[in-house]
């Protein structure tokens, strides 16, 4: 009888080390965008190369009439990129700049060739997760892992607190935690606490007897008693009155509230769902959020990625958001018209910009683009229909200084520079065009605490643009910087 091999502790722990080894990431592309319709197909570079072009590239179907059959070439040779286009016949461009010929180094991020756009990424695997939906949020696989975060959460716990900018989608995340819970069945409450008037909240919040004070004919319901057996969700939680924070605390620990002009508590069952954009931990150093109770809401913690970390969802987003305008458009007199449909133009556009307002400010300015497409009589929205200013970080007007557009951008209802132009003014005007105004590039690198990789990111630049600008600069006129690539 064979006898079975023999596995010793050592065996064990080199097969346990092999899976928590890091894994090589797989440089390549992700197709987000082509012909008319919003994808998330990976394209991972085979050897350090990969050839583009119409008919198919590995497992993915590119049915791109405006693409060459040999259209263009991608390498990653040594950490460095390379994009050649192939004498296609519409013409390749990397970020927004047409292509001639190849272009090596840097940190390029956006190619589109004919009407198909990609995003260039150094490990395409995460992408392989596509992108999926959840209670009409639409979750990449960056935004999918916090998703993932707040259904742990929901399930075990009765409290979190979201932290992300202002229109990443914070509500949206406090809605997924009461729908993945135990407490799906009961009520979700939202509150604006910014928006609550002085001397009211305590009153909103947690009820009043009839006769409590001046004109309270009945008994009031405060949001707290209105959340009984669900979710209550305080945004921006760090807006409270400080003594209303300690009576928010007393109903947190006792799971009671005591309404105003009440005598006898009141027991209450509900989970809290806090979010603000702002650091809590800063806020109670400055005095203006209770440190008992930071200690009570602010973990588990969960935070929502910038739009421009998640550019995978951009075309869906965008397409979404043609969708809902088609919908409500007037119908004509053979019913609804078909909704407007996005260009590879209009895709590349938004991919290239910051967007300081997310999500929130990218709908808003697809909207605002739709309507300028309709009344150009134009049934596909371009980038062109894009206002200049959509997007971009926002700076203080200098004195004397005529409004410009945006970088890459034109005036609504213009056209673009020729193509013919010549390459070295071409390219040297997009460069000095690139950055934002100095005293942006300032704020997002105190903001991101002096990170190069990330303040690039945020201002949706070249990283190698910034070091230039930074180069540029003395050591006064700047922020200190690293050069870390982690966030």
């Amino acid at each position: 009888m064979p006898t079975a091999p023999t596995t010793t502790l050592d065996d064990s722990l080199g097969a346990a080390s092999e899976r928590l080894r890091p894994r090589k990431p797989t440089p390549g592309l992700v197709l987000v965008f082509s012909v008319d319709s919003p994808r998330c197909d990976v394209l991972p570079l085979n050897d350090g190369e990969l050839e583009l072009g119409r008919g198919e590239v590995g497992d993915v179907p590119l049915d791109d009439l405006k693409m060459s059959r040999r259209h263009a070439r991608v390498r990653f040779r040594q950490g460095q990129w390379e994009v050649e286009d192939l004498d296609s016949r519409n013409g390749t461009s990397l970020d927004g700049a047409p292509l001639s010929g190849a272009r090596a180094g840097g940190e390029p991020r956006i190619l589109r060739t004919g009407s198909s756009v990609f995003v260039i990424q150094a490990d395409v695997e995460p992408f392989r997760a596509g992108i999926s939906r959840a209670g009409g949020t639409i979750l990449g696989p960056t935004l999918a892992r916090t998703w993932d975060t707040i259904d742990r959460a929901a399930r075990s716990g009765t409290v979190l607190h979201i932290t992300g900018e202002s229109g990443t989608g914070k509500e949206h995340a406090a809605r997924a935690f009461h729908a993945l819970g135990p407490r799906r069945a009961g009520p979700f409450v939202a509150v604006n606490c910014a928006a609550i008037p002085d001397g009211l909240a305590e009153r909103l919040l947690f009820g009043a007897r009839k006769g409590a004070y001046s004109g309270s004919a009945t008994d009031a319901e405060g949001y707290v008693q209105a959340a009984q057996g669900g979710v209550l969700f305080f945004d921006e939680v760090a807006e409270l009155d400080l003594g209303v924070q300690a009576k928010l605390l007393r109903a947190l620990e006792a799971r009671e509230v005591l309404p105003l002009g009440a005598s006898r508590p009141i027991p209450i069952d509900f989970a809290l769902v806090s979010a603000t954009h702002k650091d809590l931990r800063a806020q109670v150093a400055a005095g203006k959020l209770r440190e008992d109770l930071y200690f009570r809401i602010a973990q588990p913690a969960v935070r929502i990625p910038r739009l421009h970390e998640r550019p995978e969802e951009i075309p869906w987003i965008v397409d979404a958001t043609l969708r809902d305008v088609g919908a409500v458009a007037p119908r004509g007199a053979e019913g609804a018209s078909a909704p407007p449909a996005a260009h590879a133009s209009l895709i590349e556009a938004c991919l290239l910009r910051a967007w300081p307002g997310n999500v929130r400010e990218l709908m808003a300015e697809i909207r605002a683009a739709a309507q300028e497409a309709q009344l150009a009589k134009s049934a596909v929205v371009q980038a062109r229909h894009l206002s200049p200013s959509a997007g971009q970080a926002f700076a203080a007007a200098r004195p004397g200084a005529a409004e410009q557009p945006a970088p890459g951008a034109t005036e609504r209802g213009s056209r673009p520079p020729p193509a013919s132009a010549g390459r070295g003014e071409r390219g040297g005007a997009r460069r000095a065009a690139s950055l934002p105004p100095d005293e942006v590039i300032e704020e997002a690198l105190r903001r991101e605490e002096g990170n190069v990789a990330r303040t690039a990111r945020a201002l949706g630049v070249h990283r190698t643009q910034l070091r230039r600008w930074l180069g540029r600069r003395t050591a006064s006129d700047a922020p200190a910087a690293v050069d870390d690539d982690e966030g």
